[in-house]
């Protein structure tokens, strides 16, 4: 469904270059739901505005739903549905019409839209707001709008730029579920940018991990926490605290032992495979366990493995590019 080589664009900044994607490549397969995680300035809303036809690469090639990014522009807006980060509507129109209008203005008779529009607004809990202008909605509303208006000619990949920034925790999860649904009933590509680590994670069967303009990893959620240290456990024991600390260094690739008052943490590369074991050793050595804690690696661990920083150290909004392409 996207197939990129190379892709890089460059801005002008004060009389200077600034490599904002410095030559990416990645792929993305039908159906799939694919994420791009990085801070704020890595690059994220440049490429994505770039597979949306809307900035021209500097250099590089990419085809998107078929169609060629550079030679064919028109094709691949046809084939796409797009939610801007900032929105799209216009604070004094109805929902109804935001929604009919985006509709004709691809092709769509009156009729049809109208029909399309009930259904969506049905699927994205927007039922019964049809007459009320944009500027009334919540945050939450206004960005299950804001789908809708992606998602109304029925493309074969909607792409969704930081679709729940600004909302709050419950609008977030709220959005998550209408994504999931539109994706399972509509057997649809998702491509949606990032920098929330728990939407990547709930959302996403692959994630594109990005960083000053380059991907540095991509894997499956799972896949990419494996690649840190492993899984960390803690056990809390009645007694005995040093033949429990001994059961657990002959535990299959266990590390980083240590003991701590009647605790021992140590780290194995799965924790859910080692703890029947672990259960059955200190069992026998008639050690009483009072409490166990599995804890797993989180996508910041893994953002931090890779740059050596946090992914929140990023967050600070970077300073506006000027849109004009560097020679």
């Amino acid at each position: 469904m996207i197939t990129v080589r190379g892709l890089a664009r460059q801005f002008t900044l004060r009389g200077r270059t600034v490599d904002a994607v410095k030559g990416i490549d990645f792929d993305v397969a039908a159906g799939e739901l694919v994420g791009f995680l990085g801070p704020n300035g890595a690059g994220k809303t440049t490429t994505l505005r770039m597979l949306t036809t809307l900035l021209r690469p500097t250099r590089g090639s990419g085809t998107v739903a078929g169609c060629d990014l550079l030679t064919d522009p028109k094709g691949v807006r046809r084939k796409i549905g797009y939610v801007a980060q900032g929105g799209s509507t216009w604070p004094e129109s109805k929902v109804a019409e935001e929604i009919e209008l985006q509709a004709r203005l691809y092709g769509l008779s009156k009729t049809e839209a109208r029909r399309r529009g009930a259904l969506l607004a049905e699927r994205l809990d927007l039922s019964g707001l049809d007459q009320r202008p944009a500027k009334t909605l919540s945050g939450g509303q206004r960005r299950r709008l804001d789908i809708a208006l992606g998602l109304v000619h029925e493309p074969e990949l909607v792409f969704l730029d930081e679709p729940t920034s600004g909302l709050d925790p419950q609008s977030r999860a709220n959005l998550w579920d209408h994504v999931r649904r539109m994706r399972a009933e509509q057997g649809m590509t998702v491509f949606l940018t990032t920098h929330y680590l728990d939407e990547a994670d709930a959302l996403c069967d692959r994630i594109l991990v990005t960083d000053d303009g380059r991907i540095v990893a991509e894997g499956t959620p799972d896949e990419l926490k494996a690649r840190v240290a492993g899984d960390s456990i803690t056990v809390d024991v009645a007694d005995h605290v040093t033949d429990a600390a001994e059961v657990v260094r002959r535990l299959p690739d266990a590390r980083e032992v240590t003991v701590v008052a009647d605790t021992v943490r140590f780290r194995v590369p799965r924790g859910d495979a080692v703890l029947p074991e672990l259960l059955r050793a200190l069992d026998g050595r008639r050690i009483t366990m009072t409490a166990v804690k599995v804890n797993r690696p989180t996508l910041d661990d893994v953002f931090l493995s890779l740059t050596g920083r946090s992914l929140r150290d990023g967050e600070a909004p970077t300073p506006a590019l000027e849109a004009t392409h560097a020679a």
